[in-house]
């Protein structure tokens, strides 16, 4: 990229006005595949244990305390690849900290592909988790600084859609590749990926929003100029004028990133998505990440069939994604969340309140609570990034991630305890009541629909 000097008068204000013009195009489609594809296989990766998880355990005839030490050390993984992650991309960038995340992630995956025992995959499924956790909320914030504020949410949750498309075709190709031809191939899929690092380098601007919060005015100012003339190219037609500025906001007062999250409004809303990521992804993962060895252990259901019982709730999950996708710029974020966390933590309840005593049951009423846990947890990729400002947003959703792996590692050990004492329903209602506690949580947060970002967090 050309260095080039900044205009005369140049603000960030100015750069933000001009990326706030600049209409949804075939670029923006580029770059959301681009990432997206990235963000596809860190989540193909996420929940292949799950999937290999029966079978490892009895390849290397593994106790209970081993099968949740190896579902939990990509999530232990994962919380400390966010809270990393989070700092590099607020000093070194997001694009870059995106590529670094990647490489780590597909070296990893080819390692699980050949490890040789137990202890191999749980050290393995740890630095696995270190790339997964440190992409996936810096792409969440990158792709919403791209975004003007109008449609904002339909854009980024269209993007965040090939999250749980990826863990649909982990469970797709799991059910079929684990049964036919042993649970390492899978893993290799896992490596396809590497030749994104080209394109992240080639084709991937980095965020105009975080080089002028940097104060590399050039830079972002080259960067947006890049994306004017690309959006210029693909539509045919030239970008409007730029609505006028904005009054440049006083600076802030001296400080690190990490102390000005914990002053001022921003100290409540860390505590808000720090509750609301913890309890969304203690169900989420609480849930799915035991169905096919529930469905196999309790129910005495065939691999097969355990198989396509959860690849059921993950489909389900991926329509109540969609179907947040399409809704949450009219009814608000706080809706889609407050809604989706509420139905789940019910259809969950129900589930304990009937004993959870048929694997039909357990089935439908998963599938229900995966529907709308699916679609709550993957607002909070949109909702997180706009309530930090640039200059520590990264950070400030990597602190939501973080939360997210606490909640990943501790809801299957609920779940994982309840199935080694034969009490699933306790689980259930353990579940669903934390659902409803997250519904509390949500009613705090401020909304953010149709709000330029720089007013949301100034």
């Amino acid at each position: 990229m050309t260095t080039a000097r900044p205009s005369p008068q140049l603000t960030s204000a100015a750069l933000v006005a001009r990326l706030e013009r600049v209409p949804f195009s075939r670029w923006h489609v580029k770059v959301r595949v681009i990432v997206g594809i990235v963000t596809f296989f860190e989540a193909f990766d996420q929940l292949l244990v799950a999937y290999t998880l029966p079978v490892i355990r009895q390849e290397w005839a593994l106790a209970p305390w081993q099968l949740t030490l190896a579902v939990t050390a990509g999530s232990v993984g994962m919380l400390v690849g966010a809270v990393a992650s989070g700092w590099s991309a607020d000093t070194f960038g997001r694009v870059r900290t995106i590529r670094i995340a990647l490489a780590i992630t597909v070296i990893a995956s080819l390692g699980l592909a050949i490890c040789p025992g137990f202890w191999a995959f749980v050290l393995l499924r740890f630095v696995q988790g270190m790339g997964i956790g440190g992409e996936v909320p810096v792409a969440a914030a990158y792709i919403g600084e791209l975004a003007k504020a109008k449609n904002r949410g339909r854009f980024v949750l269209l993007y965040e859609l090939v999250f749980p498309a990826g863990t649909l075709a982990a469970a797709l190709l799991a059910t079929w590749i684990v049964p036919a031809f042993g649970w390492r191939w899978i893993y290799l899929v896992g490596v396809l990926p590497v030749v994104m690092l080209v394109l992240l380098r080639r084709a991937v601007p980095e965020s105009p929003r975080w080089l002028a919060a940097k104060g590399r005015l050039a830079e972002a100012e080259a960067e947006v100029e890049r994306i004017e003339r690309a959006v210029e190219a693909s539509t045919g037609r030239p970008l409007p004028a730029p609505a006028p500025a904005a009054a440049p906001v006083a600076a802030p007062a001296p400080t690190t990133r990490l102390a000005e999250l914990f002053q001022g409004m921003y100290r409540r809303r860390v505590v808000v998505v720090s509750a609301l990521w913890f309890t969304a992804f203690f169900v989420n993962y609480g849930l799915t990440s035991w169905l096919p060895t529930i469905y196999t252990g309790t129910y005495g259901l065939s691999l097969d069939h355990a198989l396509q019982l959860s690849l059921l709730s993950t489909v389900a999950g991926f329509t109540g994604c969609v179907a947040a996708a399409f809704t949450v710029d009219r009814i608000g974020r706080r809706r889609v969340l407050l809604g989706g966390m509420s139905l789940a933590g019910l259809a969950l309840l129900a589930l304990a309140v009937t004993g959870a005593g048929t694997a039909g049951q357990v089935a439908l009423l998963s599938t229900v609570a995966a529907t709308c846990s699916f679609a709550a947890n993957i607002t909070l990729y949109l909702y997180t990034p706009e309530l930090f400002p640039t200059r520590s947003r990264a950070l400030g959703t990597s602190i939501g991630a973080a939360w997210n792996r606490i909640g990943v590692i501790t809801g299957p050990i609920v779940v994982a305890a309840a199935v080694t004492s034969g009490s699933i329903a306790v689980a259930f209602a353990v579940l669903g009541v934390v659902s409803l506690v997250g519904v509390v949580v949500a009613l705090a947060g401020p909304e953010t629909a149709g709000r330029k970002l720089e007013d949301v967090s100034p």
